[in-house]
């Protein structure tokens, strides 16, 4: 074989592959043009979970917006999601917002099916103590905690605030499990787990069956493709061993 006929099959040697695959995507539907209500509201979200939505891709969904959109007004929506750790990465809607899209350097999706469901996060109430100083936070442990006895379907958000979730059910794909202590799921973990979400590096996550599409703890993480090499459909636990999340038998 000559050399030029070795350039040639170097040359044609694949650099990359097209794969099909499915993401978890957020999913923002915006239903009024009110951005200091946005913003403030979008603050409130971010302060219960701020690990989450940090560099969290985002759909903007125009389905349900009454009047037309002006660019502007995207863009001060834009710069306010950005500022919140959110990255923008498409509009949802009509065919007519595409010049709209393309102007804002977005790409734009299909007006939805209806499939989606709203996320709500929902603090768990916390009972009311005195103030002391310099006292440290007490551990997950010790913390109120939340149990939830129903499925978790795709496009619901559970969120135990102060505490550990506790989940008798299984959970959907599409659907997110957040606690500022640890999770325990007595089923089949489907969808995303993120635990210690205020930065408790001590928090853990326990499932009967690891099918994930990401779990965390104090910000690190792993998604599916990662978690499919270890323990995967087993009875885990994982932690945090230092910066690197550790996954064992339960």
């Amino acid at each position: 074989m000559t050399a030029d006929s070795n350039l040639d099959l170097l040359d044609n040697e694949p650099v990359f592959h097209l794969k099909g695959g499915m993401l978890t995507m957020t999913l923002i539907e915006l239903v009024r043009q009110e951005p200091e209500r946005f913003a403030r509201q979008l603050a409130e979200k971010v302060e219960q979970a701020p690990n989450f939505f940090q560099d969290t891709p985002v759909v903007i969904s125009l389905d349900k917006l009454g009047g037309q959109l002006d660019a502007t007004t995207l863009a001060h929506l834009l710069r306010i999601c950005r500022e919140s750790g959110l990255q923008p990465v498409a509009l949802r809607g009509a065919e007519h917002f595409r010049p709209l899209a393309q102007e804002s350097g977005l790409v734009l999706m299909p007006p939805g099916r209806g499939r989606e469901k709203t996320v709500e996060i929902e603090p768990a109430p916390q009972p009311a103590a005195p103030k002391r100083e310099a006292e440290p936070q007490p551990v997950a442990e010790n913390l109120p905690g939340r149990l939830i006895t129903q499925p978790v379907r795709s496009g619901q958000q559970v969120y135990a605030r102060g505490g550990d979730l506790v989940v008798l059910a299984p959970v959907s794909a599409g659907s997110e499990l957040l606690a500022d202590g640890n999770i325990h799921v007595y089923g089949p973990l489907r969808g995303r787990a993120l635990a210690g979400v205020r930065g408790n590096s001590e928090a853990r996550i326990f499932c009967q069956s690891l099918e994930a599409e990401l779990v965390s703890i104090a910000g690190q993480y792993k998604v599916a493709e990662d978690l499919r090499r270890q323990q995967w459909k087993t009875a885990v636990q994982i932690s945090l061993d230092r910066e690197t999340l550790k996954i064992v038998p339960l």
